[in-house]
């Protein structure tokens, strides 16, 4: 009996494990993928796809930012570790070693990137290599390993921005593990990077009032 139950009970293990992502897959993972971005945005070729074509995860979560790209590209420009941070849950960022606080504030040292510059990394991250900048358009960034394409891109809309964040992520020939394991990490990217685009709207918004009081007569 008991050899039988050391091995049913892995096996059984693995059958719900791979249940559970099915349903994943059939029911949850479009709409956490596509977090805020309508059916054209998320099918839609997007600024640095061309970098990374044969991604086994594209996600593209977006929102409307009611402040115009002005305000909102200084918030993109000084991301990062050791910089202003992501704008996200620090505390669950900072469990991995990566050194996050995400600031209040616009810090102008930090505003001066260029097409070649590398945001580095930390722990055992590679560092992400600036491969687009249009100011105020356009921010695309590729790992250094090249398994990792991460695209900003802003439209303006009514007076305010769209506001798109595309992951185009590799993963060469995905065991099962790696595949069970997507059904854990792609929600989990969703709580992060909705945090983010919330946060950097929070501040696009607040520098965008204090900018329009200082104007004012």
């Amino acid at each position: 009996m008991r050899t039988v139950t050391k091995v049913v009970l892995p096996v059984g293990a693995v059958v719900g494990a791979v249940a559970a992502r099915e349903a994943y897959r059939r029911c949850l993972r479009m709409a956490v993928l596509t977090w805020g971005a309508t059916p054209e945005e998320s099918a839609g070729c997007l600024p640095g796809d061309e970098l990374l074509e044969d991604a086994a995860i594209v996600s593209t979560r977006a929102i409307t930012i009611d402040a115009p790209p002005s305000a909102v590209w200084p918030w993109l420009l000084q991301m990062g570790s050791g910089r202003a941070g992501a704008y996200t849950y620090d505390w669950i960022e900072n469990l991995f070693g990566l050194e996050m606080h995400s600031s209040w504030e616009v810090n102008p040292e930090w505003q001066h990137l260029e097409a070649g510059d590398v945001i580095p990394g930390k722990a055992s991250l590679p560092g992400m290599r600036v491969e687009r900048l249009e100011p105020e358009r356009v921010l695309v960034t590729r790992s250094e390993d090249g398994s990792w394409v991460w695209a900003f891109v802003l439209h303006e809309a009514a007076g305010g921005t769209r506001f798109l964040s595309r992951n185009r992520i590799a993963l060469e020939r995905p065991s099962l593990a790696d595949r069970l394991g997507m059904a854990v990490m792609e929600p989990g990217s969703l709580v992060m990077e909705r945090k983010m685009l919330l946060g950097i709207k929070e501040r696009a918004e607040r520098l965008a009032a204090e900018q329009a009081l200082a104007a004012a007569p």
